[in-house]
């Protein structure tokens, strides 16, 4: 995302939140951000309407910006998120949710050479450049351990071969027995994605991490417990879900204007697609809601310099590290 800072610069507590808060409430010019927001108003139900999901919106996005430029390499997340370097089980499975262009994914498959990630994003022309560059690297055998797929999450859901109704009701500890790793390997053997899986009719038998990075704040809010809940579904018992994205008063949301809210902390671009802004209430809701336990969670408050016009921006984001139960 603009405004990130690359791994050589990177800290996360530049300012304090609470701080930036008094600023900006404070300020007349951004009243219309704290405007009461009535969902049911007949002056909201035009703004509503236009917050429906709209993959599209999403795709034109992806198509203008397929050159991968747009996206940076995200290596600071290996260090916001040391288990997935830290972890050495062989073929840990990685699903990044809304994973782009692979901006992700690199880096997980450059820092763990046991990983495999499955990456998933509405776009099929964006999973086909993401497949081209992460082939296209120096990775050890990544052309071997990332398979992408197309996925409308809050529309579809994740395919059963990820984690069939069985997996996603028992606990995978147990179940070894009827669904060993061979039978898996023997799925993906000679395919560079999961059709054979989607054909033979068994799964993956879960995944050990889910990332969430910039994707749940793209999901209308009243569609992300249903997101959750699929993420929740498909971790292996005692795996964790990895979260980033943006923070409230981060610099950007503080850019809309009022006819761009379509929602209390919710806002649409001119381009069709949504932006979220999340406290650190409405994300603990949602994750221990869909039944995680908290490890971390936290605003990442950074200072960036805007190199054309030299004025500061204060960008914040969100920091979360959610288990679920063993």
């Amino acid at each position: 995302m603009s405004g990130e800072k690359g791994e050589a610069e990177y800290h996360s507590t530049d300012f304090d939140w609470e701080d930036l808060r008094a600023d900006v409430e404070q300020d007349p010019s951004f009243a219309h951000h704290f405007l009461p927001f009535y969902l049911h108003s007949p002056s909201s139900s035009s703004s509503c309407s236009k917050s429906q999901p709209d993959s599209d919106a999403w795709k034109r996005f992806h198509i203008r910006h397929s050159s991968g430029k747009f996206f940076k390499e995200r290596r600071y997340l290996l260090k916001e998120f040391p288990e997935l370097v830290s972890c050495k089980e062989e073929n840990s499975k990685v699903l990044e949710v809304g994973c782009g262009n692979g901006s992700t994914v690199l880096p997980i498959l450059r820092g763990n050479e046991n990983a495999v990630v499955y990456g998933c994003d509405c776009s099929s022309e964006t999973l086909e450049r993401a497949k081209e560059i992460v082939e296209a690297s120096n990775v050890v055998a990544c052309k071997h351990r990332f398979h992408p797929f197309c996925c409308d999450l809050p529309v579809t859901g994740f395919p059963s071969w990820l984690a069939c109704n069985r997996c996603r009701g028992l606990n995978l500890q147990t179940q070894k027995t009827w669904l060993s790793d061979a039978r898996v390997n023997n799925c993906l053997a000679g395919s560079d994605d999961s059709d054979s899986l989607k054909e033979s009719g068994c799964c993956i038998g879960g995944v050990n991490f889910v990332t969430l990075i910039f994707t749940l704040s793209a999901i209308p809010l009243r569609q992300m417990p249903m997101a959750v809940k699929e993420c929740f579904s498909v971790l292996k018992p005692g795996g964790l879900l990895l979260f980033r994205d943006y923070g409230l008063y981060d610099m950007t949301m503080l850019r809309f204007e009022h006819e761009q809210r379509v929602g209390p902390r919710e806002y649409l671009r001119s381009d069709g697609t949504l932006s979220n802004f999340f406290c650190l209430d409405t994300v603990r809701d949602l994750f221990v809601g869909a039944g995680f336990i908290e490890r971390e969670l936290d605003y990442c408050c950074i200072k960036s310099v805007n190199r054309r016009n030299g004025k500061s921006m204060r960008r914040v984001w969100v920091h979360g590290k959610f288990q679920k139960p063993v």
